[in-house]
Formats: structure tokens, sequence, C-alpha cells
């Protein structure tokens, strides 16, 4: 007797086939209810993962028919979390609304260029949602930490950011920015995890490392960077992430709230019949290379 297939849900948990697509297909018939509800206190995480990732795809409609231009910030600690809830953000949405951008080690010719340069040309056109995995913060944080910058650099960016993103926000863009919070005890782990995890060890950069024997550093860079760009306008939002999972769901569920939309769930799409036998003839599979069956 074949064994039944199993798919792991977003939060790790092993979920039959039937089971994850029936998850979905409930929350897509309940669709139309408030995206305002209280989620219950003892609440099951594929199940409220499920419900959000339903509203997002809404989000996602009214932005691209209305043409919304939305950028959303995501900072904060090594191993705080960022990735985790990005990832579940896009995994239900089409990619040509919601894209990442998560840039390299700048080239020589971009350290030549004016600070933000780089990071402008990835901003939202209409219609679209852009998340930045870091972003032009790195200059607050390991840039000024690990000396990467000059004081002078440093300084000029606290008082230039606030006004940089008072000109994208006056230009139309919404503009989100979070900060994931851990505590040590929580990194550590997390650190020891990815350590001995080898398919989790490419999270751990060469600077990831040297960036722990300057912990009060960034923390220090952190406080400052917060007193010079926590504006009025363009706040931070702090995300408690030592529970991943919470963290995940409070963090999509504040985001659902930061962009007014309605209701845009997709319309059915009536499926055309197929077009039958015109003498078509395939080739002989001979002629076609095929990808061994391995399982």
């Amino acid at each position: 007797m074949a064994k039944k297939k199993h798919a792991k849900s977003s939060g790790g948990e092993v979920l039959s086939d039937a089971k994850e697509s029936a998850t979905i297909e409930r929350h897509w018939k309940s669709a139309g209810r408030p995206k305002t509800r209280k989620p219950p206190t003892k609440y099951k995480y594929v199940e409220e993962l499920a419900h959000l990732q339903v509203e997002l795809i809404k989000l996602q409609e009214w932005v691209r028919i209305k043409g919304l231009k939305v950028a959303v910030i995501f900072e904060g600690r090594d191993a705080a979390g960022k990735g985790g809830v990005i990832k579940r953000i896009t995994e239900s949405l089409n990619p040509r609304v919601c894209r990442i951008v998560a840039l390299g080690t700048p080239t020589e010719r971009e350290r030549s260029q004016w600070y933000f340069q780089r990071y402008v040309q990835h901003l939202p056109a209409a219609g679209e949602i852009v998340l930045f995995d870091r972003s032009w913060y790195n200059r607050a944080g390991v840039e000024h930490v690990m000396g990467f910058c000059t004081d002078a650099e440093h300084q000029e960016f606290l008082r230039s950011c606030p006004l940089f993103e008072e000109m994208l926000i006056q230009s139309g863009i919404y503009l989100v920015k979070y900060w994931f919070s851990v505590n040590d005890e929580e990194q550590e782990k997390r650190f020891q995890e990815r350590i001995h995890n080898p398919t989790k060890r490419w999270k751990l950069s060469p600077m990831d490392m040297e960036s722990r024997k300057h912990w009060s550093e960034y923390s220090r860079a952190k406080d400052i960077m917060f007193a010079a760009t926590d504006k009025k306008r363009c706040f931070w939002n702090v995300v408690e992430a030592d529970d991943k999972k919470k963290a995940r769901l409070n963090c999509i569920a504040h985001l659902l709230k930061q962009i007014p939309y309605e209701n845009m769930t997709p319309v059915e799409i009536e499926v055309p019949p197929r077009q039958g036998d015109i003498g078509y003839k395939r080739p002989k599979m001979s002629s076609q290379r095929f990808v061994p069956k391995v399982y």
C-alpha cells in the first residue's frame, strides 16, 4: 500500500495534502468576513496564517487595481525572524505584484553614488508592493558599527534619512517600517540551530558571525537610529520576535491594517472547453529527453 503523501505547513506542522487544501479552501469560502476580527485566545497557527494570507491576496488585488505603491522595510537583529515573515507574506502572492529586494554588498560604483541611489531604483511603481529585506538602514547599523562608513557619513544619514522618507511618503508611497526584536537567549538558540543544521547554515554570513562580537554596540546604534528616524509620519513598528509564529501572525495582521483596502477576492474563472482533435500527432517519446524517475 502506498504511503500517504504529506506536506509541511508554513509553521512546520505536518499536514496531509487533503487537510492542507481543506484549510485554505475554508478560508477562501469565509473570505468575506471582517478583516479586523479578533483572533481567539487559543489559536491554531495554520488556521490563522491561512486567514491572513487570504487577506493579503485581497490587499494585493486592491494595490494592483488601484495603482497603489507600497514599500515595507524589515530590519532587526540577526536571526530575529525577518526572513520567515517575508516568506509567509510572499508565498501566496503574485511575484509580479509583490517582490523582495535583498541587496548585497555595494559595488565600487555604488559606493561612489548618493547613498540612497541604489535603493531608489527598487522602489515600487504603481500597483506594486516591495518588501525590503534590510534596507538603507544598513548605514545606521552594520556600516556604522563595523566601520564601513565614516562618522560624518553616519551623521549625514541620520540627518537626511527622515527627509528622504518624507519625500517618499509625500510622493504617494505607503512606507511601513518593522524592527524585529529578539532576546539574547533566543538569538543564541537560533544561531546554534543554524550552525548545526546544514540546510540553514547558508543563513550565517561571515558578517553575522563578526556581529556577535559587537552585540552592545549594535544595541547602541539601534537606539541612536530610532532617536533620529522614528518620526510621526515614518515611525518604527517593533515586532517582539522571541516566538517566531506569533511574530509572523502579529506582523502580517498589523501590515494589513496599514493600507485601507476592500475585498477584491479574485472571481471564479469559467474554464472554456479544451480544443478537440484537429489531427495533431505528438512526436515520438524517443525523440525527447526525460528526467529519470528516481522517485
